[in-house]
């Protein structure tokens, strides 16, 4: 999806209309207060590590902005993105040395799960990937995370190794990875 480029997920029970955007700095503090509820302690970033990450060098975030809330400021004790500023989630991929992309988080607010937002966010961040001449895109996630690793391996990525204790509380994570040239010749139809 092209930036700014609109979006309609539908879910059970519900649609959401959204756009995917850049990160503005004004996001930052929301955009660590999803972490936070997206990951549990130990794997979620500090905020010095969640903003060291957004700046470095060769990285980019994308953001989910739900359309009906895009503008409204975040509302304490409400429910979904009207908590967080009409932010629905958001990834973090830097552009690595050697044609290597890199996802470094993607985090969707749990209520807006099952909806399509991660997907359209992998896939945002895959084809700017493919855009810098990155051949290859790696991933961490949780050995016990089964969720993440359902929803990786849906869009084609496999686990090349286990990387011991990977987290801050000792958690082991899967290193996986995706081919982006085999990717793009299967979605041109090659």
């Amino acid at each position: 999806m092209a930036k700014g480029g609109c979006a309609q997920t539908v879910g059970y029970n519900n649609a959401v209309d959204f756009i995917l955007q850049d990160f503005r700095p004004e996001d930052f503090e929301i955009l660590w207060q999803i972490d936070q509820k997206c990951f549990p302690p130990g794997i979620a970033y500090s905020r010095r590590e969640l903003a060291a990450y957004i700046r470095r060098r060769g990285s980019f975030t994308v953001v989910a902005r739900d359309l009906a809330t895009n503008q409204a400021p975040p509302v304490p004790g409400q429910p979904g993105s009207q908590a967080f500023g009409g932010i629905l989630g958001f990834i973090v991929t830097e552009v690595g040395r050697g044609g290597v992309g890199h996802v470094i988080s993607i985090d969707v607010l749990p209520e807006n799960r099952r909806l399509g937002i991660g997907s359209k966010l992998l896939h945002e961040a895959e084809e700017r990937l493919r855009a810098a001449r990155c051949h290859t895109v790696i991933l961490e996630t949780a050995v016990d995370n089964a969720s993440a690793l359902a929803f990786y391996k849906r869009h084609g990525y496999s686990v090349a190794k286990i990387v011991p204790r990977y987290y801050s509380n000792g958690v082991d994570a899967f290193l996986m990875d995706k081919n982006l040239l085999s990717s793009e010749a299967v979605r041109q139809g090659r």
